[in-house]
């Protein structure tokens, strides 16, 4: 059994703005550096096999400020990116919001669906499961990330994940035994 712990990337200057990122790249706030900050202070004590990250900077920043002067092996995934909103990207968060449930199968315009984005997590959990079977690691990732762990580690349908509220908590935690 692989232990993974779950942690959103910390707040940006689009989260600020209620834009929805998807793909673009932007920056954390003054606010997320905290967060940041804080985040590393939460797991002080923990240790962890590794701590994997999209390649967008919201989120391996937010790996890199929180566990700064620790031994941990950062690794960045694209595969563990937000979904693609494509023309959507940088659009109000309320009006891709209301856009999530139409884009379970159908792509985004010019992006991808939350299926493809399940299918990059599933390729994802499939290597890991692997290479740290029987250890824990931390991912630090997006909405979409989460999403793909509830689906394919809980076998909630991606059609009740992506519809239901989220909230911000100090952590999720997943028992990857097998994927679904």
């Amino acid at each position: 059994m692989l232990t993974i712990i779950f942690e959103s990337h910390s707040t940006t200057f689009d989260n600020e703005q209620n834009l929805s990122s998807g793909h673009n790249d932007v920056e954390l706030s003054e606010l997320g550096i905290k967060q940041s900050h804080d985040l590393g202070e939460r797991y002080a004590n923990e240790n962890f096999d590794a701590i994997f990250c999209s390649d967008l900077q919201r989120s391996y920043k937010t790996a890199e400020i929180a566990f700064a002067g620790r031994n941990f092996r950062i690794i960045k995934d694209k595969r563990l990116r937000e979904c693609d909103y494509g023309d959507y990207t940088q659009k109000p968060s309320d009006f891709v919001h209301d856009e999530k449930p139409k884009r379970i199968t159908e792509p985004f315009p010019n992006g991808e669906s939350y299926e493809q984005a399940a299918e990059r997590m599933k390729s994802f959990l499939e290597d890991i499961k692997k290479e740290y079977d029987g250890k824990k690691v931390m991912v630090i990732g997006h909405r979409a990330t989460q999403y793909g762990l509830e689906h394919l580690i809980k076998g909630v349908s991606l059609s009740e994940v992506v519809i239901a509220p989220w909230k911000w908590q100090p952590g999720w935690t997943y028992e990857l035994k097998q994927i679904k």
